[in-house]
């Protein structure tokens, strides 16, 4: 039986393919779009494929018990029917580079960086393959393998988009166990509540997971001074509803539970949120008469007829920053944030602290985004962008 081995970086992966085809980019010549993505697609004979694809990029957990890990399993082996290409979604993998040899008929792919590139979707299937591969012969089940290029800058989205699955399965049992109660009963009031949805076929524009990674910067208990810095709230929505179900169980709606303390404070930090996306422009602005924010790489600004909302409370906006830019800025605000009477409650008045170090924070943000080349995605979960802010939110409120 195959086994995965563990893997360093950077890597090289060498395999034969049965078909190899790059898909054009849509966008290569346009001003909009992503246009640096570039898709490649390959069939594969289940016995070539590598046994050291990276799997540190796939946000789930491979459990080969499940359901569907059956199902995949049944038909990798079902002998009757030869079409395990067909009706297995596939793999997706991320990569720095890929070419195909037209003449030995094998793909060279480059994995680089552990963070965002390797395996994206697909994970079950991948494992199964590796368990159960030595009871087929050459030729005789393919796979089919979706390699994407130049997709750093996008890959919490693709990751988040491609794997919807396991984290609707996680918010529906959370949601059937009634563990949301203390959002819903915290936020009832709030005007975008009814745009939320908890778990699977619901209707909403706002997805619990998003209220989650959010509330989550604000957990003193597990993030309680700026060496411990919630970047897991932007690099990892699914493990931020982990830990919320995780003290639930453990706290149930006790006091000691920290989202029952922090409920006072919870329409605070959305409306934070919200302020902070809406000024974003003007922050910049404020630091750079002469700049344009909108031609910073991840900001998406209007087009004629078009109308930018905040996230939650629907106001109109300039221009739309990506989470790589609001998220450390809203994390930072965490500093205020202390224990009082059993309840969460600010130290000073955040809206009142966001007016005076807003543009000292965008600043600082947009330029470590430059030094990083102009990634809003590696800015997210860059450790030392978090502890900056913190510490410039932390000054500023002593003042």
């Amino acid at each position: 039986m195959s086994e995965i081995h563990p893997v360093n970086y950077p890597i090289t992966l060498v395999f034969q393919a049965q078909s190899f085809r790059r898909i054009p980019n849509p966008y290569i010549k346009s001003e909009s779009g992503e246009q640096e993505a570039n898709m490649y697609m390959a069939i594969c004979d289940v016995k070539s494929l590598p046994d050291t694809i990276p799997m540190e990029t796939n946000p789930r957990e491979q459990n080969l018990k499940t359901n569907v890990a059956k199902k995949i399993k049944a038909s990798l082996l079902n002998p009757s029917n030869l079409d395990f290409y067909l009706l297995n979604r596939g793999i997706l993998l991320s990569a720095k580079q890929v070419s195909f040899n037209n003449y030995s008929n094998e793909i060279t792919i480059v994995f680089s960086d552990p963070e965002v590139h390797g395996n994206v979707d697909g994970g079950h299937t991948y494992r199964t393959i590796l368990k159960y591969r030595d009871s087929l012969d050459v030729g005789q089940q393919y796979v089919k393998i979706e390699i994407l290029t130049g997709v750093e800058g996008i890959f919490q989205s693709l990751a988040a988009a491609r794997n919807t699955s396991v984290q609707v399965q996680d918010k529906s049992i959370a949601e059937l166990e009634d563990r949301f109660d203390i959002i819903k009963n915290a936020l009832k009031d709030q005007p975008y509540m009814d745009r939320v949805f908890f778990k699977e076929n619901d209707f909403g524009e706002i997805d619990v997971a998003d209220l989650l990674s959010i509330l989550m910067m604000f957990n003193i208990k597990r993030f309680p001074d700026r060496e411990a810095l919630p970047v897991i709230s932007y690099s990892g929505k699914k493990r931020c509803i982990d830990l919320y179900i995780q003290d639930h169980k453990e706290f149930g709606e006790s006091g000691e539970n920290p989202y029952i303390k922090m409920k006072r404070i919870m329409p605070d930090i959305f409306k934070l949120y919200d302020t902070i996306e809406r000024n974003m422009n003007n922050y910049y602005r404020a630091k750079n008469p002469g700049g344009r924010y909108g031609a910073t790489k991840g900001v998406v600004v209007p087009k004629q007829g078009q109308e930018l909302k905040s996230k939650f409370l629907c106001e109109p906006m300039d221009a739309q920053s990506p989470n790589g830019f609001i998220y450390p800025i809203l994390g930072a605000f965490r500093v205020l944030v202390a224990e009082e009477d059993g309840y969460y409650t600010w130290k000073k008045d955040p809206f009142a602290i966001l007016n005076k170090v807003g543009p000292e924070l965008v600043e600082s943000t947009i330029s470590m985004s430059r030094s990083l080349g102009n990634n809003p995605q590696s800015t997210g979960k860059d450790i030392n962008l978090w502890k900056t802010l913190y510490m410039t939110v932390a000054m500023v409120s002593m003042d």
